[in-house]
């Protein structure tokens, strides 16, 4: 049974950062392209951010520049690097593959961007 687990979420001032990260496990993680994904109150889930197996990343132009996605594949891991927050980060963050998510979701993690 596919898991995935966000953790590292938290409230931040504008302009910090903040380090996400998210266990998948029940999967062959290698095998599959993963994202990021955020939904803010009101609006409907966004991709942020994906990266390739092999490791080629990719963002929507309102992260570009101050977030880093990454990946462990012996880990089962993804990660995201957020500098340089803003109040318009402010949403649940969501892992799953991409660019079309397919397993169950988890339960996110809260980023609230606040002063």
């Amino acid at each position: 049974q596919v898991q995935l687990e966000e953790s590292g979420g938290g409230l931040v001032q504008p302009g910090g950062s903040l380090r996400l990260s998210c266990a998948a496990s029940g999967i062959l993680f290698s095998l599959f392209r993963m994202g990021w994904y955020r939904q803010a109150p009101g609006k409907e889930r966004e991709l942020v951010a994906h990266i390739t197996i092999g490791g080629i990343t990719n963002y929507v132009d309102s992260v570009q520049g101050r977030f880093t996605i990454s990946r462990d594949n012996a880990k089962n891991l993804v990660y995201l690097q957020m500098n340089s927050l803003k109040p318009d980060d402010t949403a649940v963050y969501y892992c799953n593959r991409a660019p079309t998510a397919y397993f169950r979701w988890g339960q996110g993690t809260q980023v609230t961007v606040s002063s």
